[in-house]
This record gives C-alpha cells, structure tokens and sequence, in this order.
C-alpha cells in the first residue's frame, strides 16, 4: 500500500497522475480537515470533498474545488433572496455536502468518507486525519480570523503573524496505516495549513520517521504552486523555497523532489536530506502528473 498525505490543491493533481500508474485499490490517502465547518447549514469538508471527486473522475479542474459541469441555482437563488454564502456551492457538490451532514448525526466522520467514498464508486482508502472537529486560526495584525474569512473574504491580502490549529486525535487506524505503508507521499500542498496538521497528529511523525517517505516541494523559486503558502511559510518562521519546505520536512523525509527552476539548491538541501530530484514539477496536464508520479515512484 501506498499512503499520501494530501490538501485540497497540489496533491489531487499529483494524485491523478499516481492512480494511472498504481493499482487504484493499493493506494490509501490521508487528508487534512483543519478547514472543515458548517457553511449554509451543511458540513463543508473541503479537502475531503476534493480528493473523493479527484478519485471519481468527476472533479472541477478549473477551480479544484466542486464537481465538473455542476449548476448553481440554489447559490444563485440565495443571493437573489438577500442570503449570499461565504462559499459558493454547486448544487450536485451540496447534495453530497447535505449527505455528508444528515450522516454525521449517525457516525463518526472516518465513517461518512468512507460512505461516501463507496456511493462514488471508489476503491482507493480515504482517511480524514481525525475524527474531531479541527480549527484553524490566522492571526493578522488586527486579531485573530477563521481560515475562510482569511481565504474567502480577505482573499488573502491581511498580513499574517502567526498559523494555529488546535490539537486532535487521528482518526482510527491512521497511524498504523502509515506504519504498513510501503512508500510515504507528501504531496505538493501548502506545508503550513495542508500538511502540517496532519504531521502534528500524535504518532504521525514517529510513524513518518520509520517508513520511506517522498515529498514534492510545493515551492518552485520563491512562489508556492498555488494558494498562500508564502506567507504561511513565513509567519512561522521558514524561507519561501524548496530549502525552507526541506527544513520544515527534514527529520522524516527520505527523497525530497525539486524543481528545475531550484537546482542550484540541490546540494545545500543534500545536507537535509539524503535523496534530492531535480525534474518538473509543475503539473500542466495528464503527461506531467504521470511522469512526477514515476519520478516519485522510482527507486
């Protein structure tokens, strides 16, 4: 089995590419829930939803967000009746985010995903990293906002000091599924709001330390793939490069993939990490998601 740890963006592209290439059913994915929340009265699990639909075949490649082809007449009609939602939603994406919610009156959230992961007709694992309810603050120079109003409402201008998330459990067999995995993948997903929680889980890292794992800088130059990766990076304490995600991975990482544009930084991130690839990395289309997934997959 291989295990990858996603986000929402980055990695589902990755995670194209890996499937074409990998036995659908051998492949395990753990995903971040910091961002998880109610929005318009339904369960919102951004990340979650986005690897189902990538795993489905049926995700939204403009915004990797939603479901492809979806229609917004309940958005739409909630905007015209003076009710506007923080996140826009399809109206397919809100049946299941309804699914998703209605459910969870029932069980617990591995429990959902997994479901919901059966109704779509998938046959890889998805992991919620935990069970209980993650939160995420951004602390700006004028207090402390939620992720989304950062993300969403701010569109991500405010200043940021500081990255906080509270503490949760990991879901039931989430380290141990990491412990059978043949080859740990960290995917190309911010390090400071995707991966990191998942990394600060009780038992992730020691996990990490006694397996093989592959990471992708999500860092090409000083810009991050997408999102505000940079200033995460920075409020934290770490340079905005494939060195300063090398530093942050460093006590578990076993192969470390670069891009081109930061070959010169090869040799310093040597000195972190024991295996440094240079190749392309960002991925454009189906032909550059498979060729990073062989490099990843290359011994």
């Amino acid at each position: 089995m291989i295990t990858v740890l996603s986000g929402g963006t980055g990695t589902p592209k990755l995670i194209q590419g890996i499937k074409k290439i990998v036995d659908p059913e051998k492949l395990n994915v753990v995903v971040n829930t910091v961002e998880n929340d109610y929005f318009s009265g339904v369960y919102v699990a951004p990340d979650i939803d986005t690897v189902l639909y990538t795993l489905a075949d049926i995700i939204n490649e403009d915004t990797w967000y939603g479901i492809k082809g979806d229609t917004f007449i309940t958005h739409d009609k909630l905007n015209e009746l003076g009710s506007p939602e923080i996140l826009k939603i399809g109206d397919k994406d809100r049946a299941f985010k309804i699914q998703k919610t209605n459910l969870m009156k029932k069980y617990d959230f591995s429990k959902v995903v997994d479901i919901q992961r059966g109704k779509l007709g998938i046959v890889s694992r998805v992991m919620p990293m935990s069970n209980q309810q993650s939160q995420i603050k951004i602390i700006t120079h004028s207090g402390e906002i939620s992720f989304h109003q950062f993300l969403i409402q701010e569109q991500g201008k405010s200043p940021v000091k500081n990255v906080v998330y509270n503490q949760v459990d990991p879901a039931p067999g989430l380290v141990e599924s990491i412990e059978n995995s043949e080859m740990v993948i960290i995917g190309p997903s911010n390090p400071v709001t995707s991966i990191g929680p998942i990394i600060s889980i009780k038992g992730v890292k020691k996990a990490l330390k006694n397996n093989y794992v592959v990471g992708v800088s999500p860092i090409i130059g000083n810009n991050p793939v997408s999102g505000p990766a940079a200033k995460f990076m920075e409020a934290i304490g770490y340079e905005v490069s494939a060195w300063g995600v090398a530093t942050l991975y460093s006590d578990f990482l076993d192969k470390f993939i670069i891009d081109e544009q930061d070959a010169s930084l090869k040799t310093k991130i040597e000195k972190l990490i024991k295996e440094v690839i240079i190749t392309k990395t960002k991925m454009r289309n189906m032909g550059d998601k498979i060729m990073l997934a062989k490099v990843i997959l290359s011994e």
